[in-house]
């Protein structure tokens, strides 16, 4: 589930770097389905590593979804920190 989460905020990154207009709808898909997967990962237990890394994603992913709505002028940066997120996510997952 965590790589599902992963793979979706990459998606979610790569979509609102290129152009964030056309692929809006796409991306708030993502989103929602995205909220669904940290949803069902709410009673999981992680390791201790694994869950300060999980726990500081979800402090700014939250902030992330409440500036969704952006500006041209910070989409590029919007899907950069989503996708590094992304890649954070894969990288510790292996400390599950």
């Amino acid at each position: 589930m965590v790589l599902d989460i992963a793979m979706n905020l990459n998606r979610i990154g790569n979509w609102a770097a290129d152009n964030f207009a056309v692929k809006e709808k796409r991306i708030h898909f993502f989103l929602d389905q995205t909220n669904g997967y940290i949803n069902d990962l709410n009673n999981s237990t992680f390791s201790d590593k694994f869950k300060k890394t999980f726990n500081k994603f979800l402090d700014d992913y939250k902030l992330l979804k409440q500036v969704v709505c952006l500006n041209s002028k910070n989409d590029k940066i919007w899907g950069e920190k989503m996708m590094t997120w992304g890649n954070i996510l894969t990288h510790r997952s292996k400390l599950i």
